[in-house]
């Protein structure tokens, strides 16, 4: 039962709104949410909003990319879960009809994995173990350098650098998109001297800085070989240094290539790859509607 009253914060209301009246199939998921998790995280949803869609066109927009962003999960999660496999394609082929398709990323896939990481409940909660598990760490043992690569919007990158005073960040990714969608976050939250994004395929071309802490949210399950790269990140984490590495587990979606049925995969390619496993968390996206259907699980790793 709902029990929260999200009236203090405009811009969730306004959103919950929006959906409610054009997205029904989206309609509790603000209330949702904030149950879930409280005014913490409506107050950290409510910036968000506010730094990086300023006018109320933008937030329509962002919202109408997310409802189509969540759609196409749905649509594909219901064939996965009919054919047990996701579809075929390449990394080359994924990479030409979303990563450099900027009409598709700006309008949709962007937009829509930002606010994917408020909404939806196994999202959020893997933020909370990043921020706790793994910044925390950093700030302790008093690292003020990281490199993400694979960086999507931008998110993960950004709350570490809040939560890390003095800390600078280097992105990586393949997409013009998402350097221009990180490089924004980092300017409406005032980090912009502190991070920047360098357009590289990491899958090609292994950074050549050894990095005291990496970061690499969701890229693992969009490739061919996920342990040939992770084999790569390991050889660019200082001796010393952490990662923290996600995938995507059962989820269907344009661009996920590597179908990961269990966490033990991830963990078993993980230790393949030189990596020792310190903790890790793992969270579905929904309970089964009944016995034997897959569900998406969100699974992260802290590792050295």
């Amino acid at each position: 039962m709902i029990s929260r009253d999200i009236g203090s914060f405009p811009l969730l209301v306004a959103m919950r709104d929006a959906f409610r009246s054009d997205h029904r199939f989206s309609a509790d998921i603000v209330d949702r949410a904030y149950n879930a998790f409280g005014d913490d995280w409506a107050q950290a949803f409510e910036e968000a909003l506010g730094r990086m869609f300023r006018t109320a066109e933008e937030r329509a927009a962002a919202i109408r990319g997310y409802a189509a962003f969540a759609m196409t999960s749905l649509r594909l999660q219901a064939r996965f879960e009919l054919s047990g496999e996701y579809k075929s394609k390449t990394y080359a082929q994924a990479a030409a009809e979303v990563y450099h398709n900027e009409a598709y990323m700006q309008a949709e896939y962007l937009p829509g994995l930002f606010l994917s990481h408020y909404l939806w409940t196994h999202h959020y909660r893997q933020v909370q173990f990043f921020e706790t598990a793994f910044v925390d760490h950093l700030r302790v043992a008093g690292i003020d350098r990281f490199v993400e690569v694979g960086v999507g919007t931008g998110l993960y990158s950004r709350l570490a650098l809040q939560r890390l005073p003095g800390a600078t960040g280097q992105g990586i990714d393949i997409s013009v998109s998402s350097q221009r969608f990180a490089e924004r976050q980092m300017a409406a939250f005032d980090l912009g001297d502190r991070y920047a994004v360098r357009l590289e395929d990491a899958t090609v071309d292994t950074p050549a800085a050894s990095a005291p802490a990496l970061i690499c949210v969701e890229v693992l399950e969009h490739l061919e070989d996920p342990t040939a790269f992770l084999r790569a990140l390991r050889r660019v984490l200082a001796p010393t240094g952490k990662a923290f590495i996600t995938a995507a587990l059962n989820a269907a979606h344009t661009d996920h290539i590597y179908l990961y049925r269990s966490p033990a995969e991830v963990e078993a390619q993980l230790i393949a790859a030189g990596f020792v496993v310190e903790q890790y968390w793992v969270g579905q996206a929904y309970a089964p509607p009944r016995a034997g259907v897959p569900v998406p699980l969100a699974a992260a790793f802290v590792v050295a």
